[in-house]
This record gives structure tokens, C-alpha cells and sequence, in this order.
């Protein structure tokens, strides 16, 4: 048995339209299950790409997959932050934030991407164990960041629907060139 709620999946009225096409990826109807079960398929992979592959961009100005799993990183951290803001009923609207000012100041392509894969197990860990700390009436608040406004709960979906949607790019748009 599960010591915490089972998080199933929002319901598009709890987010933005926007925001569908990574959410709808998740397979998933637990969320903390999920994010574990995403973890331990994603990790290995990521663990056996080589050098050449971690800084490969398939066309000009696309990031490297060390800039593409740091974005992760980043991206897990500000969704977390913003889940906690709206799970204790912070009625502020938070700022966005430029994905691409971060990839291209964040120094991935010079840093051991094991060091990436650190870090990206202590924000995954400490994701499942935020959203684990949420009652069920938490799930259901709702806060905006940007013009975007949505459940805490569906925020955890993003999180985990916008890292299928990178793992997905990386095997057709990168990885593809092996064959």
C-alpha cells in the first residue's frame, strides 16, 4: 500500500491548452509512480549515451542533449517551486521564464554530464517526495505563472509529461543517426 494519495491524471480544465501535448503523453495515472517508474527507465538510458552524443545538435542553433536534460533539470525545479506556491494558496502570479536564455548561460556543454545526472536524481527525488507532502485537497489549488493557470496537480503532469516529450526528441531527432 501507497503511503501517500494516488495522484491520477488532471483533467484539461485544470490547465492550459498549451500545455496538452506534453501532459497527454503521460501514460501514467499515478503521478508519484510515475515519476519513479519514468526515473528508473530514464536514467540507464541517459547513462549509456557517449561523448559524441551528448554534445551532437542535429541542425544549427538546437541545444545538445547536455543542454536539452540540464533544461530538464531547470524546468523540474521552477514547475516544483511553482507547485508548492500553489498548493499553499499563494495567490501571486509568478514570472516565466527564458528556456533558451537558461540553456545558453548554463555552462551544460562544459559540464560532466554525470554531474547532470546528480543533480537530476536529487530534483527527481525531491519532486516525488514534494508531491507525496500534498493532501488531496492541495492537488486541486490553483496558481498562474505567466498566463498560464493551473491545478498542482497537472503541474506534476507537466513535469513529467515535458521530460517524455525530451526523451522522445532525443531518440528520433539525435540518436537516429546511429542506425
Amino acid at each position: 500500500m501507497n503511503d501517500y494519495p494516488v495522484i491520477i491524471r488532471p483533467s484539461p480544465e485544470e490547465y492550459p491548452e498549451w500545455f496538452a501535448g506534453e501532459i497527454e503523453l503521460v501514460q501514467y495515472n499515478d503521478l508519484i509512480g510515475g515519476l519513479a517508474d519514468s526515473f528508473d527507465k530514464t536514467l540507464p538510458f541517459l547513462q549509456q549515451l557517449n561523448d559524441d552524443d551528448l554534445i551532437y545538435r542535429y541542425a544549427a542553433g538546437k541545444w545538445s542533449i547536455k543542454q536539452i536534460w540540464q533544461h530538464i533539470n531547470d524546468v523540474e525545479r521552477i514547475l516544483c517551486y511553482r507547485a508548492l506556491r500553489y498548493a499553499r494558496e499563494d495567490a501571486t502570479v509568478l514570472s516565466g521564464f527564458n528556456e533558451n536564455r537558461y540553456a545558453e548561460v548554463s555552462n551544460a556543454d562544459d559540464t560532466r554530464f554525470e554531474n547532470i545526472l546528480l543533480e537530476y536524481t536529487a530534483i527527481r527525488n525531491a519532486s516525488i517526495a514534494l508531491f507525496k507532502g500534498f493532501t488531496p485537497d492541495m492537488l486541486f489549488f490553483k496558481g498562474t505563472a505567466g498566463r498560464s493557470t493551473m491545478t498542482t496537480r497537472s503541474v506534476g503532469y507537466l513535469i513529467l509529461g515535458h521530460e517524455i516529450h525530451h526523451v522522445h526528441t532525443i531518440k528520433k531527432r539525435y540518436l537516429n543517426r546511429r542506425q
